[in-house]
């Protein structure tokens, strides 16, 4: 029997090291998609992930069966992330995002699917063309950066 699973994509940004990026710029456009968007659109791309993840096949096991917690980690976290206040790090700490997701295989073909979650929440949530494209960047740049297994 022949395995017909599609030979995974792949990832067209790769992380750049820390050094490569001009962090004050970074952090410009940043707090510009944060002020553009305000809280609630991140509530809602976190909503609109987690209800895509919920009935995807490879990434609903990785999940626990509530996935209130997630859904607020996510928002919290990507609020601080493009510009917001830092209330993700006030209650978990540093973000740490390769030690958190270091217990889960993510391979590249994990690594797709995320982001192809995170793009369809993107258009879930209505979120300008203008603002997808620099975030789907970040996100493509990091779930690279997150994988860990071949």
């Amino acid at each position: 029997m022949q395995d017909s699973t599609p030979e995974p994509k792949k990832p067209t940004h790769i992380a750049l090291p820390v050094a490569a990026v001009d962090a004050t710029t970074q952090r410009t456009n940043e707090q510009s998609i944060y002020l553009q968007l305000g809280a609630e659109k991140f509530w809602d791309i976190a909503r609109a992930f987690y209800a895509r993840v919920n009935t995807h096949a490879r990434l609903r096991p990785i999940f626990p069966d509530d996935l209130t917690e997630p859904i607020r980690n996510q928002a919290e976290f990507l609020i601080q992330y493009f510009g917001g206040p830092q209330t993700y790090s006030d209650r978990k700490g540093h973000p740490r995002l390769r030690m958190r997701h270091a217990p889960f295989p993510i391979d590249l073909a994990m690594r797709n699917d995320w982001v192809d979650c995170m793009r369809g929440a993107l258009l879930d949530a209505n979120i300008p063309a203008s603002i997808c494209a620099p975030m789907m960047e970040y996100f493509e740049r990091t779930a690279t950066f997150m994988m860990n297994k071949q």
